[in-house]
């Protein structure tokens, strides 16, 4: 699935769908797997629905045994070795402004 035309709120929904077959294919009902993650059975539904926190999230995953679908979420990257040279074994904690000359906004007309 394709989730870039979505909107964040069609995406949460999906995923929600997703846990909630997880669920069922594990056999648990909704009140034991929310017991199991300290939720009420309301809270479970409304992450289900898409409008959870994601530490909660993350506990679903974690009660369900497929925490490893995290890694596929966000894969874990690391600098090019061209950014590591110019941070010289530093991390980095911010990024980079943008330079005028990076922009691609065109420059305003300033009638001269």
């Amino acid at each position: 699935m394709n989730f870039t035309g979505m909107t964040n709120k069609a995406i949460a929904a999906e995923l929600g769908e997703r846990i909630e077959r997880l669920r069922l294919e594990q056999n648990l009902t909704q009140q034991q797997l929310a017991d199991e993650i300290g939720l009420s059975r309301v809270s479970y539904r409304n992450l289900v629905k898409g409008s959870g926190k994601f530490e909660n999230i993350i506990a679903v995953l974690r009660v369900l045994n497929q925490l490893d679908q995290l890694e596929k979420f966000i894969p874990e990257t690391g600098f090019s070795p061209m950014q590591q040279l110019k941070l010289k074994g530093k991390q980095r904690k911010r990024a980079s402004k943008k330079h005028n000359n990076e922009v691609n906004e065109p420059k305003p007309d300033l009638g001269w």
